[in-house]
């Protein structure tokens, strides 16, 4: 009997996008009202609950969860703002700083048991931010330079050719408006989506070959499967911090790009 003529139940079938598909929580319930949105209000609620922990009673000498809020306060204020930002840092780190570690504690949903799901593989949510963070960027471009100005500076950068701006002008004004935004929201997607189901393939191949159907050959499958779900969840940590902090990064030198043009 071959692969193929096997019953469906004795075949290994690998997890496809249908994992990323939730559907209401229980009989009943609004159709919104699913797993990743209950996540992403969970997260939205630790979040506010550290900061608070961390903020609401400061010390002189920080102790306790004081000392990792302000660890990771200098961390987005010196890393992340500061270099796009300049004297207009503080202004903007409520923004930076909630759009990081948000970003950062939906993503670890992925790998936390029980939950293990990254909020951001659904593309609502890094679309929501981003368009965010663009409305943000287009009127502190309008506020600043002016509507003309604003446009202006975007499609004609000074120094350049008269007629090379025939084609830049169209080309500047697609990639801000359109193709920008959109990448900032697909890059933590993408990620997100890809890694989470790569995850549940090497977890679903040691499952399969060690648990539900094992067999002598099919068990070092299984111990690689096993292997490869370990080796994968640390990369997929480091992802998971790696594209909060370019997300956020990204946010900030499209903000400072509209604050300071000429830079």
């Amino acid at each position: 009997m071959t692969l193929l003529t096997l019953p469906a139940a004795d075949r290994f079938e690998a997890p496809g996008p249908s994992i990323f598909d939730f559907p209401p929580l229980f009989e009943g319930a609004p159709y919104w009202l699913t797993k990743p949105v209950v996540s992403a209000i969970l997260g939205a609620l630790i979040v506010c609950a550290l900061a608070w922990s961390a903020f609401a009673k400061p010390q002189l000498v920080p102790r306790g969860m004081q000392n990792i809020g302000e660890k990771g306060y200098e961390f987005v204020r010196d890393q992340v703002a500061k270099p796009f930002l300049g004297k207009d840092t503080d202004r903007f780190m409520p923004l930076l700083l909630s759009v990081f570690f948000l970003i950062l504690l939906w993503n670890l949903f992925g790998v936390i048991p029980l939950i293990q799901f990254p909020v951001a593989s659904h593309i609502a949510f890094p679309a929501v931010f981003a368009l965010t963070i663009y409305v943000v960027k287009i009127y502190l471009g309008i506020k600043h330079q002016g509507l003309i100005g604003y446009f202006r500076n975007m499609m004609f950068p000074p120094g350049l050719p008269k007629p090379i701006y025939i084609l830049l002008a169209p080309i500047e004004l697609l990639s801000n408006m359109i193709i920008a935004p959109f990448t900032h929201a697909v890059r933590l997607f993408a990620n997100m989506f890809a890694g989470h189901l790569i995850l549940a393939f090497f977890s679903l191949v040691g499952f399969w070959f060690l648990f539900e159907k094992l067999t002598p050959l099919g068990a070092p499958v299984g111990v690689i499967g096993v292997v490869m779900t370990i080796a994968m969840t640390g990369l997929e940590i480091f992802i998971q911090f790696l594209q909060a902090f370019l997300f956020t990064l990204l946010a900030a030198m499209y903000i400072g790009s509209s604050l300071h043009p000429d830079h």
